[in-house]
């Protein structure tokens, strides 16, 4: 049998790390980069004891640490070895080689549909203007903190314990009532499954729904992000214009008659604005029902009309249950919150939680607790009252300050509703004065970002959301000094 040999470790009495850790991560690092191999013998605690100079008592813990990992095993007579489970060749710690050595990674051909995401300037900070912000200041965290002390006290054994993958039932039955009453959706409770947010309700849909290949019309101008999650699932993207009565029906049969969804923001197009007319929202229902497509209706920001009755959804209109409508808590509450919902047809019910299930199990319990009582109390009701009022009094004050220093220069799009306004003008380069703009603090969306081809149009897309009434003359001033630079 051959002789166990003593490794090269390196003990330093006077470091912080104790020394079992020291021991431990010497004989770690040797195997992992090859230098020790399995099957190979290792010296007895005792002799390694000797070895080092060190009592005996660190060594058997370091020892029964890297027996515990599968590191070192053990055989009563032929002592201890490198375990035999571990590949032959190690896993390397050495700075691999270049790419052009080795060759590329493989990858999946959806991830070649993908560009690498890096974040373009006017998307790397916080502050005027930028889209998807909302009046944190605002937010009732008294109240939201107080229930959230109320279920952290109340938490037992089975509170940490997986939910049901469709969502607590408590707040599913909250957000069944408010949307029958507040937005003219026909459900019930086990209709509806909590996600995370609408980009994962966007990729739950494609993964149930669609498959590699299959046609999906997108509004152009359209979310950015929404392109990227069907893209990724191998989806083909079918541009289709959008004007002021919104998704054009006809010019999306014209170019794709047989695709398989459609991503619509009927309530409040984003990014223009517009809200779709009741026949363009029947032709649409007609159109999917004929050909068996299925309608993705994104309403991320209903609650927010300034003018009239907020509109009601296109799913309450829906008679042959092609609907799926897709909700988001992040511009209503907080973006943090990291919670939105589906609203599903019956009979797609267990295939999506088929889907759910294999990609996380089920959302988190403790969050959706909170926000249960948050409604079901009437906190979210009044929050949203309270928030209607001052982002109309920030939308108007931005027009205001607008119309002050622009005049005729620009154009206005979209109804008077949501988080942003359109602004656009003819002869500038979009995105160059974004990138200045970021530079200035101003954290302009170019509009141009939101297009699929050639010649977009030039503008930006301005969130009011989190700059108050007070500081936006200054803002607009500012943003005239960047645009005139």
């Amino acid at each position: 049998m051959p002789a166990a040999v003593t490794p090269i470790l390196s003990i330093d009495r006077k470091a912080r790390k104790p020394l079992h850790r020291q021991i431990y991560d010497a004989y770690r690092d040797a195997i992992l980069s090859g230098a020790l191999r399995p099957g190979q013998r290792v010296p007895s605690t005792r002799g390694l004891a000797f070895e080092l100079g060190v009592s005996r008592i660190p060594v058997l813990s370091a020892y029964a640490q890297l027996g515990a990992e599968g590191y070192f095993q053990s055989h009563a007579g032929s002592g201890t070895k490198i375990s035999l489970s571990l590949p032959d060749q190690g896993v390397s710690s050495q700075t691999p080689r270049s790419l052009s050595s080795v060759g590329r990674h493989r990858t999946a051909n959806s991830g070649l549909l993908l560009r690498p995401v890096n974040t373009p300037p006017w998307r790397r900070g916080l502050g005027a203007f930028a889209v998807g912000q909302v009046a944190t200041e605002e937010f009732p965290l008294r109240v939201w903190n107080s229930l959230v002390a109320r279920h952290s006290r109340g938490m037992n054994a089975k509170s940490l314990d997986y939910g049901h993958p469709l969502g607590l039932k408590h707040l599913r039955e909250a957000l069944a009532s408010y949307l029958r009453t507040a937005r003219g959706v026909r459900c019930e409770a086990e209709q509806i499954m909590i996600v995370s947010g609408s980009q994962q309700a966007l990729d739950i849909s494609a993964r149930a729904l669609l498959g590699p290949g299959s046609r999906v019309w997108i509004e152009n101008p359209g979310y950015r992000y929404a392109r990227m999650a069907f893209t990724l699932n191998g989806c083909r993207i079918v541009p289709v214009p959008v004007n002021d009565e919104g998704l054009d029906i006809a010019s999306g049969i014209e170019r794709c008659p047989h695709a398989r969804a459609v991503l619509v923001t009927p309530s409040h197009q984003y990014p223009l604005g517009a809200t779709m007319t009741a026949s363009r929202r029947l032709q649409l229902l007609d159109w999917a029902a004929r050909s068996g497509a299925w309608i993705l209706e994104d309403d991320y920001d209903s609650d927010y009309r300034y003018e009239g009755m907020p509109i009601s959804s296109l799913q309450g209109l829906d008679s042959s249950a092609h609907v799926i409508y897709i909700g988001t808590f992040s511009k209503v509450l907080f973006p943090s919150l990291r919670l939105g919902y589906l609203v599903l047809p019956r009979d797609l019910v267990e295939r999506f939680l088929t889907v759910r299930l294999a990609m996380d199990i089920g959302p988190a319990t403790f969050s959706q607790a909170v926000l249960a009582d948050f409604i079901r109390e009437g906190h979210f009701a009044r929050h949203i009252r309270r928030m209607r009022l001052l982002y109309r009094e920030r939308r108007h004050a931005l027009l205001h300050c607008i119309e002050k220093e622009f005049g005729a220069e620009h154009t206005v799009a979209g109804e008077p509703a949501g988080m942003h306004i359109c602004l656009t003008f003819e002869g500038v380069s979009d995105r160059e004065i974004a990138a200045r703009a970021a530079h200035a603090g101003l954290w302009l969306v170019p509009l141009s970002t939101s297009y699929v081809g050639k010649r977009p149009r030039q503008g930006f897309i301005l969130g009011f959301g989190s700059t108050s009434a007070r500081e936006m003359p200054y803002a607009v001033r500012k943003l005239r000094a960047v645009i005139n630079a």
